[in-house]
């Protein structure tokens, strides 16, 4: 996302997305005027409307504008709680948590319906940001959006972004932080032309990306790869380890297809150790190994707040 930090852009994900404020290449519009940064409730506003002035990023100049109608078949990317509290484009306080997103030309803030192509569901989202600026992606969601929309384990992911013009009621919920109203799944009919044409424009439809929590049925290099199933403590996520020996790990996703593990791997990095586990067509991101199962509890929760909000700990049992 666009942020008005002028110095950086910040890359949400491996595998991800850029997120991300002002690099050296361009400077955004200033926020509105007078803008103390509103978080969300009374002083988030849907007035007024932001266009702005055509701007420069790394070379290459973004007009934005305020089309009536506006439909795209795209990349989608997310970024996660490293820009919580920061200004956005539009002055508002960025909140990963909310429904919110950043796109590059559309009035801030404007409303668009985004549907996952891989399964068909769509979500209402708050746009008040610019980007993202890396690659062909074009939208970046908040993890909130990216959770509700189901893309969070798929990193970046092929959208529908259509403008819509939202009842009231919906977009008071978005800009108290709420999600919106549920919308109505795509049907199969739409959902194939929507895949149709984003094949045309040379994207390709990942397989489904497998639970993440699914375990595996062959080991690597004689490692047995084992998910804990004794009974659940506090944490529902977390499951109770053995007393026998062995190493354990912190499970960030699971992936058929190979780029989009690299990706959260890469966007791993700053967590620890990560290493891309393969068995079969399956490709695991995980952090580790750790020698006990309160090393791998505190890995799990700085895996959580830099928004892997899916981390899950396995075992190697060393047999």
């Amino acid at each position: 996302m666009k942020l008005l930090d002028k110095t950086k852009i910040w890359i949400a994900g491996i595998s991800f997305a850029v997120v991300a404020g002002c690099s050296s290449g361009g400077e955004l519009p200033p926020a509105s005027a007078g803008s103390q940064g509103p978080g969300y409730g009374a002083g988030v506003s849907d007035t007024p409307v932001l266009v702005g002035q055509p701007y420069t990023i790394n070379g290459r100049t973004y007009t934005p504008s305020d089309p009536s109608h506006y439909d795209e078949v795209g990349l989608a990317s997310f970024y996660g709680n490293e820009l919580a509290g920061r200004p956005t484009a539009n002055g508002e306080l960025f909140r990963p948590s909310g429904i919110s997103a950043a796109h590059r030309t559309l009035p801030l803030p404007s409303y668009v319906e985004v549907t996952a192509l891989e399964t068909g569901r769509t979500i209402l989202v708050r746009i008040n940001d610019r980007g993202p600026f890396a690659g062909d992606r074009i939208i970046d969601l908040s993890i909130g959006a990216a959770r509700q929309l189901g893309i969070v384990e798929q990193g970046v992911s092929p959208v529908r972004v259509r403008r819509v013009q939202p009842i009231d009621s919906d977009r008071a919920r978005l800009r108290s932080g709420q999600p919106a109203q549920p919308r109505l799944q795509t049907s199969p009919q739409l959902l194939t032309a929507l895949r149709a044409q984003f094949e045309r424009g040379g994207g390709v439809i990942p397989p489904a990306t497998p639970s993440p929590d699914a375990p595996d049925t062959t080991g690597r290099a004689g490692v047995d790869w084992q998910v804990e199933n004794e009974p659940q403590t506090a944490d529902p996520a977390l499951r109770s380890a053995p007393t026998a020996t062995g190493s354990y790990y912190v499970q960030l996703g699971a992936f058929s297809n190979a780029t989009n593990a690299q990706r959260m791997a890469s966007r791993a990095q700053r967590l620890g150790s990560v290493r891309v586990i393969s068995a079969g067509n399956i490709r695991r991101v995980r952090l580790g190994p750790y020698s006990s199962q309160a090393e791998a509890s505190r890995a799990q929760s700085r895996a959580r707040a830099a928004g892997f909000g899916d981390a899950r700990i396995f075992r190697d049992s060393g047999r």
